[in-house]
């Protein structure tokens, strides 16, 4: 199981969560990938909202998963605490978006302790498709609307996950146990 840091992104400090950290394991053709929250006490999680896809997650608390293939086309996939989840497929840049097919529906888990958020998500293996690179983010809101974007790397400016000096992961390493 690959264990990995997020890094906050400097323009956007969180108030109280002091760190996140992704485990990514393959397990019997599935992808599980485990975010733990610290210092989640001002943490805002939205509430069940009923299983299935929904636009605009990332404007609240969101753990997102990008894959890149060896061209410019690349696909995003965001998993919400309401167990919502969005998958879209991009032909390059920010550009040419459509809703990305996936062969099984993604099992979204979140745990929330006094002090810790724990947000699983079971994907099925083939996502990876011809992934040679993945970028891991998370989109946090914490009490009074206040967002931190933390992502494995950021690109200079603005937080921009669709960057692709996030995309940093090769996925060789991200499966190796």
């Amino acid at each position: 199981m690959a264990s990995l840091a997020l890094i906050c992104h400097p323009q956007t400090p969180a108030l109280a969560v002091t760190g996140i950290v992704l485990r990514w394991s393959a397990v019997g053709g599935r992808i599980i990938l485990r975010w733990q929250v610290d210092g989640a006490e001002k943490l805002v999680v939205p509430p069940f909202a009923g299983k299935g896809r929904a636009d605009n997650l990332w404007q609240h608390t969101c753990f997102e998963l990008f894959l890149k293939g060896p061209g410019e086309a690349y696909r995003e996939f965001n998993f919400s605490p309401s167990e919502r989840w969005a998958a879209y497929a991009f032909e390059r840049y920010r550009e040419g978006m459509t809703q990305a097919p996936l062969s099984d529906t993604p099992q979204i888990v979140a745990v929330r302790g006094d002090h810790i958020l724990t947000h699983t998500v079971t994907l099925p293996g083939d996502v990876l498709g011809d992934g040679v690179a993945a970028g891991i983010s998370a989109v946090i809101e914490e009490a009074g609307g206040h967002k931190s974007y933390w992502a494995l790397a950021h690109a200079p400016g603005q937080p921009d996950f669709h960057n692709a000096a996030c995309f940093t992961l090769a996925i060789g390493a991200a499966e190796a146990p």
